[in-house]
């Protein structure tokens, strides 16, 4: 093989899959199969460790946080802010706050200020965390700003949550500056925000989505839409898409595919196992996910 065990673990399985197809016997894509479906399985269930360990330290009312940490780390392993080093950790640090402070202050202020504070907010996150979308940033932070929008908390759960991204700054930040220490030692993080332009794709992206977000997020609550943070979900994964596209119709398409399949799946396996084993459905979801590189199968 061209790569050691280990190593194929930490490849994208679109990665993977590219292998699979150039292997030239049954072998070679069975060990490629194999690495997949093992990574598939490690990921799940460090994820299960890793969710379990922290909600039960700080309450379940932040398992949505321990859930926003554990994807961030997954993903700072190997995409980061493109700073130097110090720079970057003070970027960290800025978005756990605004991923702890929004949300939670969105559930108590006026509706008339919803829209510009989820737009400010969201287009800050962005625009500190996502200088090349393409590397997944923008989708991961902004999974995590829906997410816990969609499960504020106050009093003494918020105080939790706080310390729990203090906990989360710690671990992300140590793997930060263990992976990526030694790049962009030019570029600081005032180089970033002196180049804001509108005639940049980048910017405009990023504008877009926290505009589109921002409306659809204000709606939900101002309506009273039952677990409206579903519909902030279906809206940042349109608009996601870069480069930028003006035609939304093939995503919107493949998302109403996606949810009525696996709604119908759900409902088949939930019908046909005994009730004992309802709870891995969760995490057999997580497995398939693992083998999905295009959109259309991550819909679901």
């Amino acid at each position: 093989m061209d790569v050691k065990f280990y190593d194929a673990l930490q490849l994208d399985p679109a990665i993977l899959k590219r292998k699979i197809a150039a292997c030239s016997t049954r072998r070679e894509k069975a060990w490629y199969w194999t690495a997949m479906a093992v990574r598939s399985v490690l990921i799940v269930a460090f994820a299960i460790l890793f969710i379990s360990a922290l909600s039960g330290l700080f309450g379940s009312g932040n398992t949505p946080m321990a859930v926003a940490l554990f994807c961030i780390m997954l993903g700072i392993r190997f995409v980061n802010f493109e700073y130097r080093i110090g720079d970057s950790l003070v970027t960290l640090a800025l978005a756990l706050a605004i991923l702890v402070a929004a949300p939670c202050a969105a559930a108590v202020i006026p509706a008339p200020l919803l829209i510009p504070m989820h737009a400010v907010a969201f287009f800050a996150l962005l625009y500190i965390t996502t200088q090349r979308p393409e590397l997944g940033n923008g989708g991961l932070y902004s999974f995590a700003y829906v997410y816990l929008t969609g499960n504020p908390v106050a009093g003494e759960a918020l105080a939790r949550r706080a310390l729990l991204a203090l906990v989360g700054y710690l671990i992300c930040g140590a793997i930060l500056f263990a992976k990526h220490r030694h790049q962009h030692k030019a570029v600081r993080f005032h180089h970033v925000v002196r180049r804001f332009d509108l005639a940049n794709i980048v910017h405009l992206w990023q504008l877009r989505m926290a505009l589109g977000v921002a409306l659809v997020l204000t709606a939900g609550q101002v309506f009273g839409v039952e677990r409206f943070m579903w519909m902030g979900f279906a809206c940042a994964s349109l608009l996601s898409e870069y480069p930028y596209s003006g035609n939304a119709a093939p995503r919107f398409f493949q998302r109403i595919v996606g949810a009525l399949a696996g709604s119908l799946a759900f409902f088949v396996l939930y019908s046909i196992t005994p009730a004992g084993l309802h709870s891995l459905l969760g995490p057999l979801g997580g497995l398939c996910l693992g083998f999905c590189t295009d959109y259309r199968y991550k819909m679901p």
